[in-house]
């Protein structure tokens, strides 16, 4: 059987329940014949040659952990500018943010180049290899220039925008290019898939050849949508064990008046905060029935602090979270609670299940595992309700969820209204068909599903 080699900008040990659902999954499929792990270690060399950051290896059972330093220049031109400033942006439909400093694509490419260099003299004649997300997107082309002949696939893990807002980047036909040296091109969702398709038939003027696959530039690729799960099993195992459970018991105690609502999300504008909070707002203005009853818990955990959008952001969900406390709490009543940390994942399982509404309520994002995470957690028995952002891409599988359009104040603080309020035998309905969904399209369903088609895939050979 072919070992897999797994490239992506961080790397993970695979045998530790921290590294989190994605690492175990890879993991499975790296320890049954030995597999590798190529990335960035994380140190950044102040001091050290652009482009030429030390190697190292170690081993975590059947797998090698090959990582890279990166010189303070390349890091800050290839990760804060270029995937940060301007594909994280503009991926998640954010033109106004977007930085195209021209200073960005060099760095970019170089670290790309510096990646397939230093991995070539690791791969083997038949190794097949799985590239992960938008830091890496040329990794293929610059592998393929240096005689890589190995079945190599991409995912994408953030959404890809409609075409026209692609056109945007600079240097857009190179970056799309780029994605028809692999041999499969994963998505999260149809919709992803559709906008590679009316970018290349329009920008790149080729075709699509039926059967997910595409042809431009002289290439063919494959694109197709893998949408990516959770662990069920191992969630509903946290969900169960004692830090998840001491955390539920705390949160029903302290809140024993109070119907919670609950939103998980790292401090990112993408990620439709103070959307919701204002949402959460109009609720207490249009329903006073929700006065002293409706309290909002808002975990916000820290990232990407030294670029200014995120400032910003902290500043302005700060200011939200006050004037709502102000203007309608009491004494004994706060309406919002904010908390700008990290939550230990153990106890995540735990909150989720004493909320009766899970808020996923992203403005765009590729997938969104916290829809997942709050469905698993739930007492099948009693319920809680999620409502989801139909710009979310767990959108197109969690039918059963109640949808909204976040941009929509209004709407979206009567849907909230509508969950508190919705019959028990709804509920379970609801959750018995959306549990069973990410039972069935799991980490590991996507994994499999993912690998099957890169294996059968043509080749270059």
């Amino acid at each position: 059987m072919a070992r897999l080699v797994v490239i992506s900008n961080r790397v993970a040990d695979p045998r530790k329940v921290a590294a989190g659902g994605l690492a175990v999954a890879l993991g499975e499929s790296l320890q049954q014949t030995g597999g590798l792990w190529f990335g960035w270690s994380g140190t950044i060399v102040e001091d050290g040659p652009t482009g030429e950051g030390e190697m190292h290896r170690h081993q975590a059972g059947k797998v090698t952990l090959a990582t890279l330093d990166l010189s303070r220049e390349d890091h800050d031109a290839y990760y804060l500018g270029y995937s940060n400033k301007v594909l994280w942006p503009v991926f998640h439909n954010r033109l106004d943010l977007a930085n195209f400093d021209a200073g960005f694509i060099g760095g970019y490419r170089r670290v790309n180049q510096l990646f397939a260099r230093k991995l070539m003299p690791l791969l083997q004649e038949d190794d097949i290899l799985w590239v992960h997300d938008y830091h890496l997107i040329p990794l293929a082309a610059e592998l393929r220039a240096m005689g890589c002949k190995q079945k190599i696939g991409f995912f994408l893990h953030i959404p890809l925008p409609p075409q026209i807002i692609l056109a945007a980047i600079p240097q857009h036909e190179w970056l799309m290019r780029s994605l028809f040296a692999y041999d499969v091109v994963g998505f999260q969702a149809q919709q992803d898939v559709q906008h590679f398709e009316r970018y290349v038939s329009n920008e790149a003027h080729g075709e699509a050849l039926g059967n997910d696959n595409f042809r431009a530039w002289g290439q063919t690729v494959r694109a197709s949508a893998f949408p990516i799960g959770i662990d069920v099993d191992e969630f509903l195992a946290l969900t169960h064990a004692k830090e998840a459970r001491d955390m539920h018991e705390t949160v029903r105690r302290e809140y024993s008046q109070r119907r919670l609502l609950l939103g998980i999300d790292r401090l990112d504008y993408s990620k439709g905060i103070p959307q919701r909070a204002r949402a959460f707002r109009e609720l207490l203005a249009r329903y006073p029935e929700n006065h002293r009853s409706a309290t909002l818990i808002q975990i916000a955990s820290p990232t990407r602090e030294d670029v200014d959008a995120y400032g910003d952001i902290r500043r302005e969900l700060e200011s939200l979270c006050g004037a709502i406390n102000g203007d309608y709490g009491e004494l004994d009543w706060m309406p919002v609670r904010y908390i700008h940390r990290t939550v230990a994942r153990k106890r995540v399982p735990g909150l989720c299940r004493a909320a009766a509404v899970g808020l996923v309520t992203p403005l765009r994002d590729g997938m969104n595992l916290v829809a997942k995470e709050y469905i698993a957690a739930q007492d099948p028995a009693d319920p809680g309700v999620l409502v989801l952002s139909r710009f979310a891409g767990a959108a197109e599988q969690l039918k059963e969820a109640l949808l909204v359009n976040p941009y929509d104040t209004h709407g979206t603080a009567e849907t909230i209204q509508q969950a508190l309020h919705m019959p028990l035998e709804e509920r379970r309905a609801r959750h018995q068909k959306l549990l069973s969904r990410i039972r069935e399209q799991d980490v590991h369903w996507w994994r499999r599903t993912f690998l099957d088609a890169l294996r059968d895939a043509p080749g270059v050979g």
